[in-house]
């Protein structure tokens, strides 16, 4: 578990509650159907994380535009899988961009299979 900056868990759930306008109860329920999930404590007390309190505002939005918590769910679902999409996608560019030579084309030489150029002529 990251303990520094937006992770680090500091807040407990009656703090949480205040802090994003939702009862601790319903911070439980959020928690039962996957939607949050804070740290625990030796004694297993919830202690929430500035990300975790952005995701229950998220879950608010979603909430108050008329989504079930089954459809934030999924939401929540797809946009992590965008996020990692992303960022994979990036990684690769940044591979490819830095390890492809580009050979100049007055270098480059073509090798055509005459066995190739029959069958698109035949069409």
């Amino acid at each position: 578990m990251d303990t520094t900056g937006r992770h680090r868990a500091v807040y407990i759930i009656s703090v949480a509650a205040e802090l994003t306008g939702v009862h601790p109860q319903t911070l439980r329920v959020y928690e039962r159907k996957g939607l949050i999930a804070p740290a625990r404590t030796g004694g297993m007390s919830r202690r929430f994380s500035d990300a975790d309190i952005e995701r229950i505002r998220r879950v608010q939005e979603l909430t108050n535009e008329g989504l079930n918590l089954a459809g934030v769910a999924r939401v929540l679902e797809l946009e992590a899988e965008i996020e990692h999409l992303r960022s994979a996608l990036a990684s690769y560019e940044s591979r490819t961009t830095t390890s492809t030579a580009l050979v100049p084309l007055d270098r480059a030489r073509i090798v055509v299979e005459p066995s190739s150029l029959e069958s698109q002529t035949s069409d």
